[in-house]
């Protein structure tokens, strides 16, 4: 029940409390009135018994020595009153030995027959007990001469009046506690949900932002009256500009950082198509003198077309790096291979090696994103080729296991520095180097953040620093940082 209770909302929680504490208030308050009204009601009917009873004691005493019953019954009669709403049911006079010497009804006790022991029992000492079954009032008055117990009065009122005074003040406090504890509770709904907007309208677009779509809190859903929720308000609206200005310039560093990097291959590329630009030239100028001979034409005919599929090689992978719409299709082998072109001229440069080993063919379905997979790969391999000194090895092998695809990337470096530990590991930290300096590597690190994967850094022996990228085969969405 408790655990049911906490699962409402605050809203009907609070009104609910209101309401139970009015309820539990109102029954205090209306067992003291009731149990108030009842003492006073019991004072009223003992001071209205003993008036009777006393004069009652004052008329018969002399007929109840000479146990004169005619005298008693006289007496009974003449005392009884008749202008009050609550009037003697019965009267009975006893003598010494609880013989009845008198009753107001002669046919229920009999005159000079011991009076009923059950009769006797419902009369409580002196004071008045009032029976709310029989609405009746039950009071006894011993009567005394000289210091002697000569006889008794037992008289039985009716206090129906006294009784329905009480339900109806008891009807009285149940209607107004009822309606006072709806009222309060409508109030304290009505209160507690004013209260409480302003957290919902917050808990709406923090939900909203956790999703990955945070929207500003609009002017006209500021409060007017309520400063510290419009506080609230301001410094989450400030949170969200500063995340959406963060998200933009880390866009604008990612294509930045990809233009950097096609920037560091345009020169060694321009080897990779100026090499095979020269064998042309040479062709035709071939054709264009010796053109009539057929063994020239041919082997000049082959030689420009193998020159011509190289460059498309090389101009197909720039493209595919620098177009990330094209690579909205799965991941491929073929990607690997452009790779391998575009790292090529920076390789070449400081006399590395690439060892290049995929274990099996990639299965383009349900496949992993190349865009974003492809970007991360070649900012892993320039760093490691950045690192690895001249006459080094580079290392890139791939695996493909049924759950996830794994990448690793290998230099020959001394080791990597805890900075750039530190910016592909604590994915908490949104920060965006400011100098430039490990861009290539945050860059990677966001981008295993929108493909859910996992980073890892050891030293392998022979000094080798492998960086394992392990993509889980399920994909929901391709990286926007691609």
């Amino acid at each position: 029940m408790l655990s049911r209770l906490r699962r409402l909302p605050l809203t009907v929680r609070v009104p609910m409390m209101v309401a139970i504490l009015m309820v539990t208030v109102s029954g205090l308050i209306s067992e003291r009135v009731l149990d108030r009204l009842s003492k006073t009601q019991e004072t009223y009917l003992q001071r209205l018994a003993s008036a009777y009873l006393d004069g009652v004691v004052a008329s018969i005493t002399p007929s109840v020595l000479r146990e004169d019953s005619w005298e008693v019954f006289d007496g009974i009669e003449r005392m009884k009153p008749s202008a009050d709403d609550i009037l003697p049911l019965e009267t009975v006079v006893t003598g010494k030995k609880q013989i009845v010497l008198a009753s107001s009804d002669p046919m229920a006790r009999e005159t000079l027959r011991p009076l009923d022991p059950d009769f006797i029992g419902a009369f409580n000492g002196a004071g008045v007990r009032i029976d709310a079954n029989t609405r009746s009032g039950y009071v006894r008055r011993d009567i005394i001469y000289q210091n002697q117990l000569i006889g008794a009065v037992y008289a039985v009122f009716d206090v129906s009046s006294l009784l329905r005074e009480r339900r109806q003040i008891l009807a009285t406090l149940f209607t107004t506690n009822t309606l006072l504890t709806a009222f309060l509770g409508l109030i304290g709904f009505v209160t507690v949900r004013r209260m409480v907007r302003p957290m919902h309208v917050l808990e709406t677009h923090m939900i909203d932002a956790a999703a990955g779509s945070s929207t500003l809190i609009a002017d006209s859903e500021f409060p007017a009256a309520n400063t510290e929720a419009a506080s609230v308000y301001r410094a989450y609206n400030a949170l969200v500009q500063s995340e959406m200005e963060r998200q933009v310039l880390a866009r604008q560093l990612a294509e930045e950082e990809k233009l950097s990097s096609l920037g560091r291959l345009a020169s060694g590329m321009a080897h990779e198509i100026n090499n095979p630009l020269g064998g042309l030239m040479n062709a035709v100028d071939t054709l264009r003198l010796h053109g009539e001979r057929r063994t020239v034409r041919d082997s000049s005919i082959e030689l420009i077309q193998r020159g011509l599929h190289g460059i498309r090689e090389v101009v197909e992978a720039a493209l595919a790096t620098y177009r990330p719409e094209r690579l909205a299709r799965p991941l491929a082998d073929q990607d690997f291979a452009d790779l391998r072109l575009l790292v090529r001229p920076e390789l070449r440069r400081k006399q590395q090696r690439l060892d290049y080993h995929i274990d099996r063919t990639i299965d383009p379905e349900p496949g992993w994103p190349a865009g974003p997979i492809r970007q991360a790969t070649l900012n892993l391999l320039l760093n490691a080729a950045a690192a690895t000194p001249e006459g080094g090895r580079v290392g890139l092998q791939v695996m493909v296991t049924p759950g996830e695809l794994e990448i690793a990337v290998s230099d020959q470096g001394s080791g990597m520095p805890d900075s750039a530990r530190s910016i592909l590991s604590d994915r908490t930290n949104k920060q965006i180097p400011r100098d430039g300096s490990g861009l290539g590597l945050w860059i990677v690190r966001e981008i295993a953040g929108d493909l859910g994967a996992a980073i890892t850094v050891s030293r392998e022996p022979g000094s080798d620093t492998v960086v394992r990228l392990s993509v889980p085969r399920t994909i929901s969405e391709v990286s926007k940082v691609a």
